[in-house]
């Protein structure tokens, strides 16, 4: 019933290469760990709907997932948004840029981008 983001990119290396390999560093609910290690990405479903069609049930699910990736640098940032963008981009389409800002609170670097998932039941 969810996208299989984190199983997509936790197999990829050159994800891994950045996010680290158990664990991964890219969490569900848009939340990541106190003090957790930079980098790290976070994702959330916030939409989503079924492939309906009239006498049948549906048999796919339509997910838009946010990623926001965290990191010291800016470049660092970008550097792992890119490596999420091509783990992600043969199973799923990336939809919309989000652009980059600097939390007020931490100065850590966010990258974030918006992705369309399709997912058969």
């Amino acid at each position: 019933m969810n996208p299989p983001i984190f199983q997509v990119c936790a197999a990829d290396t050159n994800v891994t290469a950045l996010l680290g390999a158990a664990p991964t560093r890219l969490f569900p609910f848009g939340e990541a760990p106190q003090g957790v290690t930079l980098p790290y990405a976070v994702w959330q479903t916030i939409t989503g709907l079924p492939d309906n069609y009239l006498g049948q049930a549906p048999d796919i699910d339509q997910y838009t997932i946010q990623v926001d990736v965290y990191a010291a640098r800016g470049s660092a940032a970008r550097d792992v948004a890119e490596a999420l963008r091509n783990a992600i981009e043969p199973h799923a389409h990336i939809v919309g840029w989000n652009g980059e800002s600097t939390d007020p609170e931490t100065g850590h670097k966010r990258y974030g981008f918006d992705v369309s998932w399709f997912v058969h039941r």
